[in-house]
Protein backbone atom coordinates (compact mmCIF):
# COMPACT_ATOMS: atom_id res chain seq x y z
CA UNK A 1 0.00 0.00 0.00
CA UNK A 2 1.81 3.20 -0.91
CA UNK A 3 1.67 6.56 1.41
CA UNK A 4 -1.31 7.83 -0.60
CA UNK A 5 -4.07 5.37 -0.39
CA UNK A 6 -7.02 5.00 2.31
CA UNK A 7 -8.37 2.06 3.87
CA UNK A 8 -11.83 3.54 2.28
CA UNK A 9 -11.79 1.43 -0.49
CA UNK A 10 -11.67 -1.28 1.03
CA UNK A 11 -14.34 -0.99 3.68
CA UNK A 12 -17.12 -0.07 1.43
CA UNK A 13 -20.24 -1.54 1.94
CA UNK A 14 -20.33 -5.44 0.43
CA UNK A 15 -21.47 -5.44 -3.47
CA UNK A 16 -25.16 -6.45 -3.80
CA UNK A 17 -26.35 -5.42 -0.13
CA UNK A 18 -29.47 -3.99 0.20
CA UNK A 19 -29.83 -0.33 0.91
CA UNK A 20 -32.59 1.13 2.38
CA UNK A 21 -34.74 4.02 0.84
CA UNK A 22 -35.33 7.35 2.21
CA UNK A 23 -38.33 9.32 1.28
CA UNK A 24 -37.25 13.52 1.56
CA UNK A 25 -39.47 16.49 1.78
CA UNK A 26 -38.58 18.59 -1.41
CA UNK A 27 -38.53 21.71 1.15
CA UNK A 28 -36.25 19.85 3.48
CA UNK A 29 -33.62 18.72 0.14
CA UNK A 30 -33.31 22.02 -0.66
CA UNK A 31 -32.65 23.72 2.82
CA UNK A 32 -30.10 20.52 3.77
CA UNK A 33 -27.92 19.20 0.87
CA UNK A 34 -25.71 17.84 3.05
CA UNK A 35 -27.79 15.28 4.50
CA UNK A 36 -28.93 14.40 1.22
CA UNK A 37 -25.68 14.11 -0.21
CA UNK A 38 -24.66 12.31 3.31
CA UNK A 39 -27.17 10.11 2.77
CA UNK A 40 -26.45 8.82 -0.82
CA UNK A 41 -22.90 8.33 -0.19
CA UNK A 42 -23.73 5.89 2.62
CA UNK A 43 -25.77 4.47 -0.29
CA UNK A 44 -28.94 4.75 0.54
CA UNK A 45 -31.81 5.57 -2.27
CA UNK A 46 -33.62 9.16 -2.19
CA UNK A 47 -36.86 9.62 -3.19
CA UNK A 48 -37.98 13.53 -2.85
CA UNK A 49 -41.35 14.52 -2.99
CA UNK A 50 -43.53 17.02 -1.41
CA UNK A 51 -44.72 15.76 1.86
CA UNK A 52 -47.95 16.72 3.73
CA UNK A 53 -45.98 16.11 7.11
CA UNK A 54 -42.67 15.46 8.29
CA UNK A 55 -39.13 15.98 6.72
CA UNK A 56 -38.53 11.91 6.29
CA UNK A 57 -40.23 9.18 5.65
CA UNK A 58 -38.50 5.72 6.67
CA UNK A 59 -41.35 3.24 7.31
CA UNK A 60 -45.26 2.81 6.60
CA UNK A 61 -44.70 3.58 10.41
CA UNK A 62 -42.15 6.05 10.80
CA UNK A 63 -41.90 9.96 9.99
CA UNK A 64 -39.07 12.24 11.03
CA UNK A 65 -39.46 15.73 11.64
CA UNK A 66 -36.22 17.71 11.59
CA UNK A 67 -35.01 20.89 13.76
CA UNK A 68 -32.09 22.57 14.38
CA UNK A 69 -31.31 23.97 18.29
CA UNK A 70 -32.26 27.59 16.56
CA UNK A 71 -35.35 26.08 15.16
CA UNK A 72 -36.48 24.44 17.94
CA UNK A 73 -36.39 27.51 19.64
CA UNK A 74 -37.91 29.93 17.06
CA UNK A 75 -41.00 26.97 16.29
CA UNK A 76 -41.61 27.50 20.38
CA UNK A 77 -41.53 31.19 20.40
CA UNK A 78 -43.98 30.84 17.43
CA UNK A 79 -46.44 28.22 19.52
CA UNK A 80 -46.12 26.19 15.94
CA UNK A 81 -44.30 22.90 17.23
CA UNK A 82 -46.99 21.25 18.55
CA UNK A 83 -48.77 21.64 15.99
CA UNK A 84 -46.44 20.00 13.47
CA UNK A 85 -45.83 16.87 15.59
CA UNK A 86 -49.09 15.82 16.83
CA UNK A 87 -50.65 16.43 13.08
CA UNK A 88 -47.30 13.92 11.93
CA UNK A 89 -48.52 11.70 14.78
CA UNK A 90 -52.04 11.68 13.06
CA UNK A 91 -50.87 10.22 10.29
CA UNK A 92 -47.81 8.05 11.18
CA UNK A 93 -48.12 5.85 14.47
CA UNK A 94 -44.30 6.49 15.37
CA UNK A 95 -43.19 10.06 14.85
CA UNK A 96 -39.70 11.01 15.47
CA UNK A 97 -38.47 14.60 16.51
CA UNK A 98 -34.72 15.03 15.37
CA UNK A 99 -32.81 17.94 17.29
CA UNK A 100 -29.53 18.83 15.49
CA UNK A 101 -27.33 21.25 17.29
CA UNK A 102 -25.55 22.00 20.19
CA UNK A 103 -28.52 21.67 22.63
CA UNK A 104 -26.85 23.64 25.97
CA UNK A 105 -26.77 26.38 23.71
CA UNK A 106 -30.28 27.34 24.32
CA UNK A 107 -28.79 28.63 27.82
CA UNK A 108 -27.71 31.79 25.74
CA UNK A 109 -30.94 32.77 23.77
CA UNK A 110 -32.66 35.61 25.64
CA UNK A 111 -35.84 35.41 23.72
CA UNK A 112 -36.66 32.29 25.69
CA UNK A 113 -36.35 30.45 28.91
CA UNK A 114 -34.32 27.09 28.83
CA UNK A 115 -37.12 25.68 31.15
CA UNK A 116 -39.73 26.40 28.47
CA UNK A 117 -37.76 24.02 25.86
CA UNK A 118 -37.14 21.60 28.47
CA UNK A 119 -40.78 21.74 29.31
CA UNK A 120 -41.84 21.57 25.54
CA UNK A 121 -40.02 18.26 25.01
CA UNK A 122 -41.00 16.45 28.27
CA UNK A 123 -44.53 17.37 27.01
CA UNK A 124 -43.90 16.27 23.80
CA UNK A 125 -42.48 12.80 25.44
CA UNK A 126 -45.68 11.90 27.68
CA UNK A 127 -47.79 12.70 24.47
CA UNK A 128 -45.50 9.93 22.66
CA UNK A 129 -43.35 11.89 20.47
CA UNK A 130 -39.88 10.40 20.24
CA UNK A 131 -36.84 12.35 20.39
CA UNK A 132 -32.93 12.04 18.99
CA UNK A 133 -30.56 14.15 19.65
CA UNK A 134 -27.64 14.69 17.09
CA UNK A 135 -24.87 17.20 17.40
CA UNK A 136 -24.00 17.75 13.88
CA UNK A 137 -25.06 16.82 9.96
CA UNK A 138 -22.67 14.15 9.90
CA UNK A 139 -24.72 12.20 13.32
CA UNK A 140 -28.11 12.65 11.50
CA UNK A 141 -26.89 11.10 8.50
CA UNK A 142 -25.45 8.29 10.64
CA UNK A 143 -29.09 8.25 12.36
CA UNK A 144 -31.46 8.73 9.68
CA UNK A 145 -29.48 5.34 7.43
CA UNK A 146 -29.01 3.47 10.43
CA UNK A 147 -32.74 3.88 11.13
CA UNK A 148 -33.94 3.12 8.18
CA UNK A 149 -31.88 -0.09 7.36
CA UNK A 150 -33.53 -1.17 10.55
CA UNK A 151 -37.00 -0.82 9.42
CA UNK A 152 -36.88 -1.63 5.91
CA UNK A 153 -33.78 -4.63 5.65
CA UNK A 154 -34.61 -5.76 9.39
CA UNK A 155 -38.33 -5.40 9.98
CA UNK A 156 -39.15 -5.74 6.83
CA UNK A 157 -40.90 -2.35 6.31
CA UNK A 158 -41.16 -0.71 3.31
CA UNK A 159 -41.38 3.81 3.10
CA UNK A 160 -45.03 5.06 2.73
CA UNK A 161 -46.60 8.33 2.49
CA UNK A 162 -49.29 8.87 3.83
CA UNK A 163 -52.26 11.37 3.21
CA UNK A 164 -53.44 13.63 5.95
CA UNK A 165 -56.64 14.49 6.64
CA UNK A 166 -58.11 17.66 4.36
CA UNK A 167 -58.73 20.60 6.54
CA UNK A 168 -61.63 22.55 4.42
CA UNK A 169 -60.84 25.95 6.20
CA UNK A 170 -60.15 28.94 4.36
CA UNK A 171 -56.98 29.66 6.85
CA UNK A 172 -55.84 26.17 5.82
CA UNK A 173 -55.89 27.01 1.93
CA UNK A 174 -54.16 30.57 2.86
CA UNK A 175 -51.28 28.69 4.66
CA UNK A 176 -51.08 26.18 1.90
CA UNK A 177 -50.70 28.59 -0.82
CA UNK A 178 -47.84 30.58 1.00
CA UNK A 179 -46.37 27.39 2.53
CA UNK A 180 -45.76 26.42 -1.06
CA UNK A 181 -43.23 29.01 -1.29
CA UNK A 182 -39.39 27.89 -1.65
CA UNK A 183 -38.12 28.02 1.60
CA UNK A 184 -41.43 28.88 3.50
CA UNK A 185 -43.30 26.21 5.26
CA UNK A 186 -46.34 26.08 7.25
CA UNK A 187 -44.69 28.31 10.07
CA UNK A 188 -43.48 31.48 7.91
CA UNK A 189 -46.14 31.53 6.18
CA UNK A 190 -48.66 31.52 9.19
CA UNK A 191 -45.82 35.25 10.46
CA UNK A 192 -47.01 36.33 6.88
CA UNK A 193 -50.78 36.20 7.02
CA UNK A 194 -50.41 37.76 10.48
CA UNK A 195 -48.16 40.55 9.03
CA UNK A 196 -50.24 41.39 5.76
CA UNK A 197 -53.61 39.35 6.84
CA UNK A 198 -54.23 37.90 2.72
CA UNK A 199 -51.82 35.91 0.64
CA UNK A 200 -52.25 38.85 -1.88
CA UNK A 201 -51.29 41.25 -0.13
CA UNK A 202 -47.80 39.12 1.36
CA UNK A 203 -46.99 39.10 -1.91
CA UNK A 204 -47.69 42.30 -3.09
CA UNK A 205 -45.08 43.46 -0.27
CA UNK A 206 -42.52 40.62 -0.79
CA UNK A 207 -39.82 43.38 -1.14
CA UNK A 208 -40.41 44.29 1.89
CA UNK A 209 -40.51 40.77 4.15
CA UNK A 210 -36.41 41.35 5.22
CA UNK A 211 -37.83 44.41 7.41
CA UNK A 212 -41.10 43.63 8.26
CA UNK A 213 -41.13 39.96 9.18
CA UNK A 214 -38.89 37.77 11.60
CA UNK A 215 -37.08 35.32 10.05
CA UNK A 216 -37.17 35.97 6.33
CA UNK A 217 -33.81 37.19 5.07
CA UNK A 218 -32.46 38.72 1.75
CA UNK A 219 -31.80 34.56 0.27
CA UNK A 220 -35.11 33.40 1.01
CA UNK A 221 -37.25 36.38 -0.47
CA UNK A 222 -34.68 36.48 -3.48
CA UNK A 223 -35.72 32.99 -3.83
CA UNK A 224 -39.35 33.77 -3.83
CA UNK A 225 -38.95 36.62 -5.97
CA UNK A 226 -37.66 34.06 -8.34
CA UNK A 227 -40.61 31.89 -8.56
CA UNK A 228 -43.42 34.96 -9.02
CA UNK A 229 -41.19 36.76 -11.78
CA UNK A 230 -40.05 33.86 -13.82
CA UNK A 231 -41.91 32.99 -16.81
CA UNK A 232 -43.41 29.56 -17.17
CA UNK A 233 -41.28 27.30 -19.04
CA UNK A 234 -42.02 23.63 -18.96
Amino acid sequence: MSGTETLVPYIKKPTGEKQPTIIVDSREATTAPKIIKGLKERGAEIRIEALPKGDYVISDLCAIERKTVHDLVYTLTRRHLFDQLFQLKEVYAKPFILIEGYLPIIYKFSRIQSSSVWGAMFALAKQGINMIQTTNKKETVDFLYTAAKQEQIVEKRIPIVHPVKKHETLADAQIFFIASLPNIGREKATTLLHSYQTPLNALINVDHWTKEVHGLGPKITKKVKKVLHTPYKE
